[in-house]
């Protein structure tokens, strides 16, 4: 069985107004992964996926990947243990 993880991601560079979250929404669903990506007050977006840890892996190197929208100059990861309350995964 699939090791299960939670994935926080900040990122940061030009991120915002780019359509990098609903892009990430795409890609997250695309590996089954639920979470969400919003943007925050300092011009970085989070990303919060739960899934199997494969899944996370992948969408952490499509993010640090050069086919995003915008401009990704660095990600701040944090794996945990998943809290198992989201469902789908939205933009905020």
């Amino acid at each position: 069985m699939s090791d299960v993880v939670r994935l926080t991601a900040w990122v940061r560079g030009r991120v915002q107004g780019v359509g990098f979250r609903w892009w990430t929404r795409a890609r997250a669903l695309e590996l089954g992964l639920v979470g969400w990506a919003r943007n925050t007050d300092d011009g970085r977006v989070e990303v919060v996926a739960e899934g199997p840890r494969e899944a996370g892996v992948k969408l952490l190197e499509l993010i640090k990947g050069c086919d995003t929208p915008g401009r990704v100059d660095g990600v701040v990861e944090r794996w945990s243990e998943p809290r198992g309350s989201l469902r789908g995964f939205v933009e905020r």
